[in-house]
């Protein structure tokens, strides 16, 4: 079935939240999500309820930065380093491991709900069997940036198939790895994405912070920000880069012409008609984009800087979490 045309795109309802929501994890054909948010918690809560109450289940040490469902457990990462294992149904949490070295920052589950992978300011990307056991460590981006100051590894993402598994990096490096044998097989660049300032502050920012697999897994999508003038504020555009991977091919570069700020989340339709991305600076977004990134098919303004989303299975609906709010839009 054809997704929806995002041009349908309607916002059914704002909610606000206490803290700031990093991480959203939805149950299959529902409005039930888990949360994980800057009050060191994981929560659940229902879009399709008479009332958005976030409900505490468990709790990391920090922040915490990734959250993803496979069946009946919930795998969830913190900037404390440790992995959480939780179980749904039972509502209890299983298992808690020292999983990296510093900050993780994004946790996500392969469509079949064999797998997790977690990528960390440690550099390293881990995969994990649902049952906690771990499978691979992959060590494929440096600890430093070209100026010897500390990377950080941002994002990761399956595709549909689980046979091929994307990191990403602070200064634009993109790493495909064979899921199977724990192997790189591709790379592909996004220096634009970085911007480092060598006379003001010595400092950088950016880098790749979202990365998605089209549906028959041979584009992969990029987002971040473009090249930003001044280092303290997220003043360039928003902006997603296509690559067809295996040719190690930039297809596509697109920078909004609405909006600042980086993008955080990608996701494709499952027919790949769109692409969505979405994120924000001092405001937030969503964008959809054609499926050569040339054009915008719709740019929408929302109300708080977007950190995740959940897209539904048809397409028809996009639950977005950030600072202090949590929206449920309808397509179709």
């Amino acid at each position: 079935m054809p997704a929806p045309n995002p041009e349908s795109l309607k916002l059914l309802k704002d909610h606000s939240l206490k803290a700031i929501a990093f991480a959203v994890a939805r149950v299959p054909n529902s409005g039930r999500v888990f949360l994980g948010s800057s009050d060191f918690k994981v929560s659940e809560a229902d879009f399709a309820a008479a009332k958005f109450e976030p409900k505490d289940l468990f709790a990391h040490e920090s922040y915490v930065t990734g959250v993803a469902l496979a069946g009946n457990t919930l795998v969830s990462g913190g900037y404390d380093g440790k992995l959480t294992w939780y179980d749904t149904e039972k509502k209890a949490v299983v298992r808690t491991v020292d999983a990296h070295a510093k900050w993780v920052r994004k946790v996500v589950a392969s469509n079949d709900g064999k797998l997790f992978a977690s990528v960390a300011d440690d550099m390293n990307c881990k995969v994990w069997k649902a049952d906690g056991s771990p499978v691979h460590t992959l060590k494929g981006h440096a600890e430093k940036t070209p100026t010897h100051f500390g990377s950080m590894l941002y994002t990761c993402a399956f595709s549909n198939d689980g046979s091929l598994l994307a990191t990403a990096d602070k200064v634009g490096h993109v790493v495909v790895w064979d899921v199977k044998d724990g192997k790189e097989i591709a790379s592909v660049e996004a220096p634009v994405m970085y911007t480092w300032d060598p006379n003001a502050r010595r400092h950088s920012i950016g880098g790749v912070r979202a990365v998605a697999f089209s549906p028959d897994g041979t584009t992969l999508a990029v987002g971040g920000t473009g090249k930003i003038g001044n280092i303290d504020h997220l003043e360039a555009k928003a902006r997603i880069e296509l690559f067809d991977w295996k040719a190690k091919k930039n297809l596509a570069a697109w920078d909004s012409d609405k909006f600042a700020g980086i993008v955080n989340k990608l996701a494709w339709a499952p027919d790949g008609s769109w692409l969505l991305g979405a994120g924000g600076a001092g405001e937030g977004f969503l964008l959809f984009l054609d499926p050569t990134g040339k054009k915008a098919i719709r740019q929408e303004k929302l109300p708080m800087h977007v950190h995740d989303f959940a897209l539904s299975e048809g397409a028809d609906a996009v639950y977005a979490v950030g600072h202090n709010k949590a929206s449920h839009f309808k397509l179709g």
